[in-house]
């Protein structure tokens, strides 16, 4: 059984969609980042940086014991090469996918996260309006490159359905939000529309992690401590003690 320690957004939905598309048995641990779940001692063994998602896998391949893991990308990695699907074995073919799988990772979701959090504040921290257009205008770029990777070749990385796409997908599907046309990226376009139509995505969409959140039932006093919990945030301290052997 795989454990996720997760909470409904792009970067979860990436695991939760993988995980679908491969049948593998999943028990889901709310991780509710709003309230600083993400923060507690027992998520940071697991995932030191207090970002969710992370796994544990109780039954890892080489047959030790449980195994955990932090970072999306890794986290598919290690699921789809467990599984034997959607992550090729062939060395070109892997690094295909492995350039588009830290593609995403290091320019589509930190990029279109910054699109959202400025839009989110726009008309509430005082002028915006530049962060706004350098998100919106880099949004608009990794669109282009993904309709351009596209217009020749069915997913990402090439002719075969695999995690490049998986984890790709779960950023684009609020391109509304983000400001962005999706009639400007027709190859794009195609290559949402057919995996937006596949059943496992559609349920890895669809999964929770307990009753939805009104944001207005929460008292101004909550709201300022997430906000605070959440935003500019700086380095935790390390414990006193090392726990290393001194030489």
């Amino acid at each position: 059984m795989i454990d996720v320690h997760y909470w409904p957004t792009p970067n979860g939905k990436k695991v939760t969609i993988l995980l679908e598309e491969l049948g593998t048995p999943y028990n889901i641990v709310p991780c509710h980042i709003g309230k600083g779940d993400q923060f507690k001692a027992e998520f940071l063994k697991i995932g030191p940086n207090n970002r969710m998602p992370a796994i544990v896998d109780h039954e890892p391949a080489d047959g030790g014991p449980p195994i955990s893991i932090f970072e999306s990308g890794a986290i598919m990695m290690y699921l789809a090469e467990k599984a034997g699907r959607f992550y090729p074995s062939e060395l070109r073919r892997r690094y295909e996918v492995n350039q588009w799988v830290i593609w995403q990772m290091a320019n589509q979701g930190p990029k279109l996260g910054e699109c959202g959090h400025f839009l989110r504040l726009e008309d509430k921290q005082g002028d915006q309006s530049y962060a706004v257009r350098r998100f919106t205008d880099e949004a608009n770029r990794l669109y282009g490159v993904l309709n351009n990777r596209l217009y020749d070749r069915r997913y990402l990385a090439g002719d075969e359905y695999t995690i490049a796409d998986m984890i790709c997908y779960p950023w684009t599907v609020n391109w509304k939000g983000q400001r962005q046309d999706i009639e400007e990226f027709k190859y794009f376009k195609r290559w949402f529309e057919e995996l937006s139509a596949r059943p496992a995505v559609q349920r890895g969409l669809a999964v929770t992690a307990g009753p939805t959140e009104d944001p207005d039932s929460l008292s101004a006093e909550e709201r300022e401590r997430r906000t605070k919990l959440l935003y500019n945030q700086r380095a935790r301290p390390a414990p006193a003690e090392s726990g290393l052997v001194s030489l």
